[in-house]
């Protein structure tokens, strides 16, 4: 019999044929080496723009790396913060493909949407948007990597990603603690000691887990939609 996932979660197959995940505290400007594996706060982006809405937050369980690990440079010509153009080095993460296991859980810091919180709804409107390619579109990491989402089963399927039993990557920016989500208007980042298992599978720390480092950034108003039509737009990307 087959198991009914909670009606919560998600799972589905995310790839590309590039990938920059990157600490967004050094990516200003200069040249930009992506990190081997996915950030946290990555997934959770792409998992946003399959659906997303205010009354809950999406937490990122785990991520499946289904093909090897691969680099490619660019040569490119970005916009210089002085005015004009300059010269840099690109390092992406080439032909990338990840399973994505995620559920949402209720924004508690967002009491005027209570009546949102309805058990079911969000969960079926999640599934039909992850069968149509998501809501938005998807991007790995920036946004010219375009990204491409389908439904998956996790851990269906071979990965041909190897490596000799876990693999660990130190410490890593894992995501942003908004005030939206944690009731207090600062805005700070996240890091985490990141590793691979021997299942090429990466399990993600919660967001309020006590193991993560934490560094202030600066104070931060919330600035939260005014309603909670179809439309709004995210209030992180607005």
């Amino acid at each position: 019999m087959k198991h009914e996932p909670p009606k919560n979660s998600i799972t589905y197959e995310v790839w590309g044929k590039y990938a920059l995940f990157t600490d967004p505290l050094t990516r200003a400007g200069g040249e930009k080496c992506s990190y081997h594996i996915p950030t946290y706060e990555a997934i959770k982006g792409i998992t946003e723009s399959i659906y997303w809405k205010p009354a809950f937050v999406w937490i990122v369980d785990k991520v499946r790396i289904m093909k090897p690990i691969r680099t490619e440079a660019k040569n490119m010509k970005p916009i210089n913060l002085g005015g004009g153009n300059t010269l840099a080095t690109y390092t992406y993460l080439a032909d990338v493909r990840y399973q994505v296991l995620a559920h949402f859980e209720w924004n508690l810091n967002r009491d005027d949407l209570k009546a949102d919180r309805v058990d079911g709804k969000h969960w079926d409107i999640a599934k039909r948007m992850l069968q149509k390619g998501g809501r938005r579109d998807i991007f790995l990491g920036t946004r010219e990597c375009q990204g491409y989402v389908q439904p998956s089963e996790f851990e269906a399927g071979e990965s041909t990603h190897r490596q000799a039993g876990e693999l660990s990557y130190g410490l890593m920016f894992h995501g942003f603690d908004y005030p939206d989500t944690i009731g207090k208007n600062e805005l700070h980042a996240r890091f985490w000691q990141a590793k691979v298992n021997e299942d090429s599978i990466i399990e993600y720390p919660r967001p309020d887990d006590a193991s993560l480092v934490r560094r202030f950034i600066r104070e931060m108003v919330p600035n939260p939609p005014k309603s909670v039509g179809h439309d709004e737009p995210h209030p992180k990307l607005a």
